[in-house]
């Protein structure tokens, strides 16, 4: 099909999923490395970093939401060659997505009594002082945080996803610098992890602003940027960026729900617990990033009409996903081994984590696609709310609800934990596939 050439070529699929990897990889490997940086301070600094940085997953992942649904409205635009409105709908990204986040910035500092007594409790004062010096210092990155993530978003919109993984890199190097530099160098305990963070993120976020304001590109922000809300593309943005940040962050609440049962469990199924979810998180980078991939393929097919070239790119790149999840699970089960001799596990412990992480390996390479990477097609063409539905109720459902039966109920432990979480992927895999096959989402509209 001529179209479908046009579209995206294997080439472009190339240049678009290769970074999208290594940006994904990189990601999980930062935040290994400073949590290795950090404990080094000591137990209160990685407690009270902990904490604070629970507060920051969720506000990147709301930007984040936020930001794919400016990246889904652009890429439409692209699609129907309305180029000029996929600049204007990249001004209202970055407008929004930067006033929201100053409000929001603004808010912590006046609430930060609240939020480090009221919403951490009672912790050690050791603890209370790593974590106040840090949300003081990094809460400033916020704005830049933000509009690091639109920038990054709306270049992969135009299919560049080398230059967001660029950025990441230049990014998380000036951290990771910083952080040894601070840290083992001048000898600086939470201050030398926080300052690097936020020098990062201003570095980062005034870099990227500055490449999407060149206007030989398909996206582009105005060089005179008006500060003025256009309602509709604002709506347009959070039709989709809305259920998509509540779909995130009821997951994020649903973890912090299973974490305090795991709790109970007792130590060596809590260590079992927390180097799985490391080692897990590596085995679906591939999965991530193509489905990253899907919301720009998919969006731009979308908004030219072509729902046949949108059903043959979303198997194409299920079929991708497939592949790299089996060679990179593959090779992570062969290195198995190495990896918990690493982590000085017991015996018991070592027994568990081994146990979770074949069934995960298992489960990732024949359901998860269908599960995270599918609902991105429909994501990408406005069916935003089926998808925001079907993954609230499963997860409270079977990965909530089923942890309790099957981990403390029936007495599996934690490997009932994960069991639990594998039924929610089940379950999502099968109402994602019915709602693709029956169609629907090639009818949606904003």
């Amino acid at each position: 099909m001529e179209k479908r050439e046009v579209l995206f070529t294997n080439k472009d699929l190339k240049k678009l999923i290769i970074p999208l990897i290594i940006e994904q990889l990189l990601t999980v490997t930062v935040g290994l490395a400073d949590s290795i940086m950090i404990s080094s301070v000591g137990e209160a600094a990685v407690s009270g970093v902990s904490l604070v940085d629970s507060i920051m997953i969720l506000l990147i992942n709301m930007f984040s939401a936020l930001a794919t649904g400016g990246a889904v409205v652009a890429g439409q635009y692209l699609g129907q060659k309305k180029h000029v409105m996929a600049c204007k709908t990249a001004d209202q990204l970055i407008l929004f997505i930067s006033a929201l986040a100053l409000v929001i910035m603004a808010g912590i500092y006046a609430m930060r009594g609240f939020i480090l007594h009221g919403v951490f409790g009672a912790i050690e004062p050791a603890v209370m002082h790593s974590a106040e010096v840090y949300l003081l210092i990094v809460t400033a990155s916020i704005p830049f945080l933000a509009v690091y993530n639109g920038c990054a978003a709306l270049f992969r919109t135009m299919g560049n996803s080398k230059t967001a993984m660029q950025m990441s890199l230049f990014m998380n190097a000036i951290n990771i610098i910083g952080n040894a530099a601070m840290i083992y160098g001048v000898g600086m305990g939470v201050e030398g992890a926080a300052i690097p963070t936020l020098v990062s993120r201003v570095i980062a976020a005034a870099v990227i602003l500055v490449l999407l304001k060149n206007r030989n590109q398909a996206v582009h922000i105005s060089r005179n940027f008006h500060f003025k809300f256009k309602g509709f593309l604002v709506s347009r943005i959070l039709k989709i960026g809305v259920p998509n940040g509540v779909e995130n962050s009821m997951f994020q609440l649903g973890k912090i729900l299973v974490l305090s049962l795991v709790a109970g469990f007792g130590t060596a199924s809590i260590t079992a617990n927390a180097v799985s979810n490391m080692v897990a998180m590596f085995e679906i980078i591939p999965g991530m990033a193509v489905g990253l991939a899907v919301l720009t393929v998919v969006s731009r097919c979308v908004g030219a009409s072509d729902y046949e070239a949108a059903r043959y790119y979303t198997k194409k790149l299920l079929k991708i996903a497939y592949a790299s999840l089996i060679v990179f699970n593959l090779f992570i089960v062969a290195m198995l081994p190495v990896i918990i001799r690493a982590y000085h596990l017991s015996p018991e412990t070592a027994a568990i984590t081994r146990k979770i992480l074949l069934y995960h390996t298992l489960c990732c390479v024949t359901v998860w696609p269908v599960s995270f990477t599918l609902p991105n097609t429909l994501r990408a063409s406005n069916d935003v709310k089926y998808t925001m539905v079907t993954a609230i109720i499963s997860m409270w459902i079977f990965r909530i609800f089923f942890s309790f039966v099957l981990g403390k109920w029936l007495g599996w432990g934690v490997f009932g934990v994960w069991v639990a979480m594998t039924l929610d992927w089940a379950v999502r895999a099968v109402l994602f596939f019915i709602r693709y096959i029956r169609g629907k989402w090639q009818y949606r509209t904003i």
